[in-house]
């Protein structure tokens, strides 16, 4: 019996999980909530991994970077336009969350432990809340603004070390895989949070909680095809000044393979032989470009980031103002630096987004069961996004085959 559950993909069970709580809720009515419990467990399990996932990630992706001194013109440039579209992108979803409301219509309380900030904050306020006064109470608390600074600073000083934070490097890649592997542990628990939070929903609040998920999932493709078809054409057009057309046509299997996958880190191959071979951009650099961008260029979940933030803000009935606005859209850009190349980290990293605006954490497990299905349009979204930001680069270093790029032979 366990081999069979194991057999099913972690998506399937997680859909059908979802499928299974929405016709029990319906059928069980209030009642469902005696089994809440199971997701609230969900949850628990969430914010348990934040603060380590957070700390490991941010600093061997600053470790895979390079020698910064060393890193130059391509390492600069790349690292410019990975977290100008990063940013982009979460306000674009911010916006789209703002405009379209797709919390409008599903009112939940907010969960009895919940306290929400009553904080109000001026710039200044701000800034020096991002710089930790002791790392260990910050840690401790879960305070992930001052971790993020912490554990770039940290990355930095590792890098700037040289031969003598070489163990360092390799421990933090240990701790990264480590956490990579605690998470796909706690992301089995996934199908049954799902299930008993959505029987929840469901038979509290009935049939009006399914469309407003719905919406979020139009919603995020919507913001994705706006990255795809808009952002990144203009970011070709001008900086290369090159045919959008031929950008798209050379690229194609790659997106293909990606929005079956769901996986970057899968398309990767793909995607190399795709920008060398398609698009003509050398190997040197679009090797160090693509795969710099798996680890750290996530712009579809950064804009999935910023809409799910105000779907479970406009869910739960908690007014954002600018602060929270801005506060959102720089963890959404480092959060999607997180999550890269980490199964299931997605929905780990809303845990640092949401604590930093006191959004309540059961937003995620309401976005569970839906993840799988916007996942496929976010990666292809990221990848497109990596062979980007090669093509701008192999441009603006004159190490691009024009001919090879307009060329329709494509292998």
């Amino acid at each position: 019996m366990t081999k069979m559950w194991f057999a099913i993909p972690l998506w399937q069970r997680v859909i059908a999980a979802l499928i299974l709580g929405v016709i029990t809720g319906l059928a069980w009515g209030p009642e469902a909530e005696s089994i809440k419990w199971i997701g609230d467990l969900f949850i628990k399990a969430i914010k348990m991994l934040v603060v380590p996932l957070i700390f490991f990630s941010l600093v061997a992706g600053v470790c895979a970077i390079g020698d910064l001194r060393k890193l130059g013109a391509v390492g600069g440039r790349s690292l410019l336009l990975f977290m100008g579209t990063g940013a982009i992108s979460v306000a674009l979803g911010l916006l789209i969350g703002t405009v379209m409301r797709p919390g409008e219509g599903l009112s939940i309380p907010l969960p009895e432990t919940f306290t929400p900030s009553t904080e109000s904050f001026d710039p200044t306020d701000m800034i020096l809340r991002f710089v930790p006064g002791n790392v260990i109470q910050v840690m401790a608390e879960g305070d992930v603004l001052p971790l993020i600074t912490f554990a770039i600073l940290f990355g930095i000083g590792i890098l700037l070390a040289k031969e003598a934070g070489a163990p360092m490097v390799k421990a933090m890649d240990s701790g990264a895989i480590v956490m990579q592997k605690v998470t796909l542990i706690v992301m089995e628990l996934t199908p049954f949070g799902v299930f008993a939070l959505i029987a929840w929903v469901a038979g509290t609040f009935g049939t009006d909680a399914l469309l407003p998920l719905a919406k979020v999932v139009g919603l995020n493709y919507f913001g994705c095809g706006i990255i795809i078809l808009v952002v990144y054409p203009l970011i070709i057009k001008m900086m290369t000044k090159l045919p959008i057309r031929d950008f798209f046509r050379g690229i194609v299997d790659a997106q293909a393979v990606s929005f079956s996958t769901a996986s970057s880190n899968a398309t990767l191959p793909v995607t190399m032989r795709c920008v060398q071979r398609n698009l003509g951009v050398s190997r040197s650099v679009s090797s160090f470009v693509l795969s710099l961008g798996a680890t750290i260029n996530m712009n579809g979940t950064a804009m999935y980031m910023g809409l799910a933030s105000l779907f479970g803000a406009q869910v739960f009935g908690i007014d954002l103002d600018m602060t929270d606005y801005i506060l959102i859209a720089i963890t959404g850009t480092l959060g999607a630096v997180g999550a890269a190349g980490v199964p299931g980290s997605g929905l780990i990293m809303m845990g640092l987004v949401f604590g930093v605006a006191g959004i309540p954490l059961e937003t995620i497990a309401l976005v569970a069961g839906i993840d799988r299905i916007m996942d496929m349009m976010r990666t292809t979204t990221n990848i497109t996004g990596d062979a980007t930001v090669a093509v701008a680069v192999g441009h603006m270093m004159g190490e691009i085959d024009v001919e090879e790029y307009e060329s329709d032979d494509d292998i």
